[in-house]
């Protein structure tokens, strides 16, 4: 059986056999058994037999100790979330990004259900509007990076209104990079590919 996991969408696995960890990691399966029986890879025993089970959570901590690309657990679009309360400006980047073809888009309007799409979602990337109804850009920042489960997780801030301090208190906050409005469309695009390592479309 062919173990080309290429075409194999393991966004929302929660639980892999040794097989399917195998195939993520790109190793055997006597590997991932060997260091599941040793205690490196933690898991459980299906009862009554002598399976093996890995959670998903287990199985990103051991990928990311060992520094093994998660690509192959998170699917082949980068998925997005756009927080701003500015409906008009949020379908547009939003028709942006997925007629873009390479991301899945979710939207939130105040820092509150920001964080609970952050949780839900689990953002590559979260475009950032630095005026909330609710509450600042900065105040998102923090809570975001308080978790170690959005580590990987990078901020784009945009804002049309902010002084230079205010952008120099955003990445102290833990934003990755500022974005002024009125903003060009491609330059958005250009800074999402930076931020996440992507390639650009039309790099030739």
């Amino acid at each position: 059986m062919s173990t080309d996991n290429s075409k194999t969408d393991w966004s929302d696995k929660r639980v892999f056999t040794t097989g399917e960890a195998a195939q993520v990691c790109k190793v055997s399966q006597q590997t991932i058994i060997r260091c599941f029986d040793s205690g490196r890879l933690n898991g459980f025993r299906v009862p009554g037999s002598r399976f093996r089970r890995i959670p998903r959570e287990e199985l990103i901590r051991f990928m990311r100790t060992n520094e093994i690309p998660l690509d192959a657990l998170e699917g082949s679009k980068k998925r997005i979330l756009v927080v701003d309360d500015d409906h008009e400006i949020v379908s547009l980047i939003q028709d942006l990004l997925e007629s873009d073809g390479r991301f899945e888009v979710c939207s939130a309007g105040t820092g509150y259900d920001a964080g609970i799409e952050t949780e839900r979602f689990k953002p590559h990337l979260i475009v950032l509007d630095f005026m909330l109804p609710d509450i600042n850009g900065n105040v998102v920042c923090r809570r975001v990076r308080t978790s170690n489960a959005h580590n990987d997780t990078r901020i784009l801030c945009v804002s049309g209104v902010v002084e230079r301090g205010e952008i120099d208190g955003l990445r102290d906050a833990g934003a990755d990079d500022f974005l002024k409005k009125p903003f060009d469309l491609n330059e958005m695009i250009a800074r999402i590919e930076s931020l996440l390592d992507m390639r650009a479309i039309n790099a030739s």
